[in-house]
Formats: C-alpha cells, structure tokens, sequence
C-alpha cells in the first residue's frame, strides 16, 4: 500500500464506527516505532507533526520524505496518511506540494470569514494535489494558561460553514484540550458533540487531545461520528517513562551505557506499547485488510 490521504480511511472508519489513530511524532524512531505497529495489527494509520514539532526537521519535505522511506525500506502494506497538524496558512500550502497527503489547517482564532477565506484557497489547491483537508472550529486550547474547566465549543454555524467550503474532515472543538487535562476539566460537551453529528451526519469528525481522555468518553465520541483521535503528548510520556526507567535502574553506568542507542529503546518500548494499547481500544485492528 503506498502513501494515502485520509479520506477513504476516514469514510471506512466513519461508516463501520470505530476510529484512526493519529499519531504526532517528533522524530525518526518514534515514527518508525509505531508505523511497524500499525503494520503488526493492519491499521491504517495518520503520521503527523505539528507546526511547533517541525522546528525539528529542514522543514515539510523533510518530514514527508522521511515518513516515505519507513514505508518503503520496511515494505509496509498498511494506508499510511503523511499528516500536517495544526498547521499555519502558509505552512499548509507548503505541505500541500511538498509530499504531505493530508494538511490540517487551523484558522480557529481567526474570525470565521478570514478562516473560510483561507480554507477555501487551500482546498481548491489540495484537491489540485489529491491531498484531504482537515480545519478546525472552536479553538482547542493548548497553553497551560489558557486551560480551564472546559476547552471551547465550536457553533453549529461555524462547523456548516468549513463543511461547505469543501473539507474532508472537521475537527470542532467539544470541550476538548490539548496537554494534559486539568484536574477540575469537565470533560467533554457531548450535547454539543451530538448537535454537529446530526446536523452533518456524512462528515468525519476529529478529535484533538486525545491523550487523557477517559476511555468512557471516547468510545461515547466515536459513537457520535468521531473516526480520527489525535495522540500525541501520551507518546512523549511515554518516552520519557521509558528512559526514566534506564537512568533508575543505573544501565548508564553499563559498557557503553551512555549510548542513545542503549537507552532510546527503552523508551521507544513504552511508545510501542501505547499505540498498541490506542489502535486496539479505537477498533481499527485488521480494518487495513478491508
């Protein structure tokens, strides 16, 4: 199977109830780590980066190629989508034409007439590329300042009017966060949820912040038409646990202990096994072969 964008597998996901992860990665053996994953259980999956997360690499092609060469050299079969998350206006053009198979642009803070604006221009180029789009209403609050008891609720008018411009996917903001979840957070909105879902029964729905939530309330969110859940802070947890658990236990003090190539699987190991844990939980083991 070669490089995909989302939309079959989203369609596939959003018709059969269950859900794709994506997963943001910040570097190759993370990345590698858990594409071999989905390949073990036939997942399809979604490799992202953010646009803060680029600031790790040369830039978009960069990532794209990298994404592009664990297919092939490790002759993986499963749909592998090569995502940009939260990405900025130019960055998303960018994206487009550099490699990437799927963008999501994230015009939330802008006032909605600057954000179809924009959206409008970068589906009519992706369609041009054969690249999904992904925007965002209602802002998902990130920063630690910015967390309170709930995140933002996207308008019903606000989510009809980015569906009309010719989205693939509608990322709306339910009372989600991203980061960790405060201990007062509400949870999510699922009222609102339920109001989007039926007022636009036919469109994928993407969940950001996916690292926290309460398993209850994600399998309740699938159920109103969420098909892609967006990890990304639990995979670097994870990583940090695992070398963590190195240093404790003294291994750096071991023959060539002081080796990433000694430690970092230490950590990749917990990042394995949660995209185990979040592949199987969302339903979509197997679901590459259909």
């Amino acid at each position: 199977m070669s490089i995909v964008n989302m939309k079959n597998m989203l369609q596939k996901a959003h018709n059969g109830g269950y859900a794709i992860l994506h997963a943001n990665v910040i570097n190759y053996d993370m990345a590698k780590t858990i594409i071999l994953v989905a390949e073990e259980l036939q997942s399809p999956i979604i490799m992202a980066v953010s646009e803060k997360a680029l600031r790790g690499f040369s830039g978009v092609s960069d990532f794209a190629s990298m994404i592009k060469a664990i297919v092939k050299d490790s002759k993986i079969q499963v749909p592998v989508a090569i995502h940009l998350d939260h990405g900025e206006y130019k960055t998303v053009l960018k994206a487009i034409t550099n490699g990437f198979s799927s963008v999501m642009y994230d015009g939330s803070k802008l006032s909605l007439k600057e954000n179809l604006k924009n959206t409008r221009a970068i589906v009519t180029l992706a369609k041009k590329h054969n690249v999904t789009v992904e925007c965002e209403v209602g802002a998902v609050l990130g920063k630690a300042e910015d967390k309170g008891e709930h995140g933002e609720l996207a308008t019903i008018e606000e989510c009809k009017a980015l569906v009309n411009a010719g989205i693939d996917a509608l990322a709306a903001g339910v009372g989600n966060l991203h980061g960790n979840y405060p201990k007062n957070w509400k949870g999510l909105n699922f009222q609102r949820l339920e109001e989007i879902h039926k007022t636009l029964p036919n469109t994928p729905l993407v969940l950001h912040g996916g690292s926290g939530i309460p398993d209850a309330q994600i399998k309740k969110a699938i159920s109103l038409g969420v098909c892609k859940f967006n990890v990304g802070t639990e995979f670097l947890i994870a990583f940090t646990n695992g070398l963590a658990k190195y240093f404790q236990n003294g291994k750096q003090k071991d023959k060539r202990g002081y080796d990433p190539r000694n430690y970092f699987p230490w950590g990749l190991e917990q990042v394995k096994n949660v995209a185990k844990e979040k592949i199987k939980f969302l339903g979509s083991i197997d679901k590459a072969k259909k």
